[in-house]
């Protein structure tokens, strides 16, 4: 490791507290779900911007690597530690926010496969994320679940080089475990154009 890495450097990108934190504002909320199965107001907010602190982390380590603060490897066990954070099993809470939890998870694990296959190299930048997205389904439906989630590791890597989600192939993916892992994809494309900041050296604020 170089002289900015190791002991010498030390940033806490993410912590089980600032996860646990989360996790308790969705125990208050006493979430539920309307009539339409679908997640509404306030409570149903905490879920997104619960992905999307996970999210921001992952690029902010992404960032600290392509700054050359951290190497490629540094960076994927930050990336593994906030994983392990995110993906842990958590005590039931309620059938509709355990249910929501579950499939904030499943789509977590897109976006760390995501940042994993793009700090390691394992895509191809010619790829197109359209023909991508088929093939993930294929692999899905032929119950190769390690394939799709190879292939939308692969599409995640993509759009954090900077290609776009076509919004046509999206509308086609019906709902699954690649829909759930393309969320997480999404989530990282939304964040991307939205602010910067991650890309910033200041530490966050904890919450």
């Amino acid at each position: 490791m170089s002289g900015t890495e190791g002991d010498v450097f030390h940033h806490d990108f993410y912590t089980a507290e600032r996860w646990n934190n989360w996790v308790n504002q969705v125990k208050e909320s006493d979430f539920k779900f309307d009539e339409s199965d679908e997640p509404q107001g306030k409570e149903g907010a905490i879920f997104v911007n619960m992905e999307d602190d996970i999210i921001l982390a992952c690029l902010k380590i992404i960032a600290k690597c392509e700054n050359g603060q951290i190497n490629p490897e540094t960076a994927m066990q930050y990336i593994g530690d906030i994983r392990d954070i995110a993906l842990a099993e958590i005590d039931p809470i309620s059938d509709d926010a355990d249910m929501m939890i579950l499939s904030l998870q499943t789509s977590l694990m897109g976006s760390f496969a995501a940042c994993e296959a793009y700090l390691s190299g394992n895509y191809d930048e010619n790829a197109d994320v359209g023909d991508l997205i088929k093939v993930a389904l294929e692999a899905e439906a032929s119950e190769d679940i390690e394939i799709a989630l190879g292939t939308v590791a692969e599409i995640g890597a993509l759009v954090i080089s900077g290609k776009e989600l076509p919004d046509k192939a999206m509308e086609d993916v019906p709902f699954g475990l690649v829909a759930e892992w393309l969320d997480g994809i999404d989530s990282i494309a939304a964040a991307m154009v939205g602010s910067d900041s991650y890309k910033d050296d200041e530490e966050d604020d904890e919450m």
